[in-house]
């Protein structure tokens, strides 16, 4: 019995990045996938953010250049980090 609920709450603790990104999904006006399995957030404002393949905010560096998965070059603007990171705080509590 201990050991099925051990298993229940492991699984359940793998799929919590994907509902977390819920509420950044919500506020960003575009995502795109990029190549790496990373995701780019446009913000309304224009400023990104970028997740990575875990869905975990990650840096973003002024200007770099990241590629969608279809091939598109992207320069980005900004690096909401903390922006995306209340986001995905936010989306642990619905």
């Amino acid at each position: 019995m201990i050991r099925k609920f051990n298993v229940l709450v492991l699984s359940l603790a793998a799929t919590l990045p994907a509902f977390a990104m819920d509420a950044a999904q919500s506020e960003a006006k575009q995502t795109v996938p990029l190549v790496n399995g990373e995701t780019l957030y446009v913000f309304k404002d224009g400023n990104m953010a970028k997740a990575n393949q875990f869905g975990r905010t990650a840096y973003l560096a002024k200007g770099e250049v990241v590629q969608s998965v279809d091939g598109q070059k992207i320069s980005t603007v900004g690096n909401e980090v903390a922006r995306l990171d209340i986001l995905a705080r936010e989306g642990h509590r619905n």
